[in-house]
């Protein structure tokens, strides 16, 4: 049988989300990514690699994790390919007019709309949002990344990433539609963890969008999805 690894793909913790620079983990966001290490530890997880984006909130993630783990030094190997897409470009290439910040449920609503909405037309071809790739590009940076799991390990490797590329990655895996892979990213939670399988020929998947780190009762309002 050919070597089989896991591949662990964990989102962010919470980040700033409303505030001048969303890119910094707030104080829980700090927390629930060093509560993820601590499970990885207690389960007796050690990684063989280690890949993630090149955003501050990827860094801080993995720095929290590692800090759980409580293991010598890993040195992550950095992958742009692995960063969120930006959300305020893919809204302003359908929504130019400025937007009030979203602080109230309404605004808040309004903001995510307009955000499935602008992902949508991307997706599609129909718009090309200031700054960033075309959305097949997109794909193949995500993709690109699973393909150098795949050929240069066999034990459990993590990846730290955004709701962006998780979402794609599992469902271009599952073949899904847009809009689907559209609803999986704003379902995905802070800190979830991703388990996908594989050999030197594919990845499969195991599990989605899982917070067992944080199931206990003490850690109930740690669950949060910006």
């Amino acid at each position: 049988m050919p070597c089989m690894g896991t591949l662990y793909l964990v989102r962010h913790g919470q980040a700033s989300f409303g505030a001048d620079d969303y890119d910094n983990l707030s104080a829980l966001g700090h927390q629930q990514s060093q509560r993820l290490g601590d499970y990885f530890r207690e389960r007796g997880l050690q990684f063989e690699a280690v890949l993630m984006g090149s955003l501050k909130r990827h860094r801080q993630t993995f720095e929290g994790i590692h800090q759980g783990l409580g293991l010598p030094p890993l040195t992550p190997l950095v992958w742009p390919g692995l960063n969120e897409y930006d959300s305020h470009a893919v809204i302003h290439a359908v929504h130019p007019q400025p937007l009030a910040k979203p602080d109230t449920p309404e605004l808040y609503k309004h903001h995510f709309g307009l955000l499935r909405k602008g992902l949508q037309a991307w997706m599609q071809g129909e718009t090309q949002p200031t700054g960033m790739p075309a959305f097949k590009d997109f794909v193949q940076g995500i993709h690109d990344a699973l393909a150098h799991v795949r050929d240069q390990h066999s034990g459990d490797v993590l990846m730290v990433s955004s709701g962006g590329p998780i979402s794609t990655a599992v469902g271009t895996l599952l073949g899904t539609p847009f809009e689907s892979i559209i609803e999986m990213n704003m379902r995905i939670r802070n800190t979830a963890v991703s388990e996908l399988v594989f050999t030197p020929k594919r990845h499969t998947l195991v599990s989605f969008n899982t917070i067992n780190h944080l199931d206990a009762p003490a850690y109930r309002d740690w669950v949060t999805f910006t």
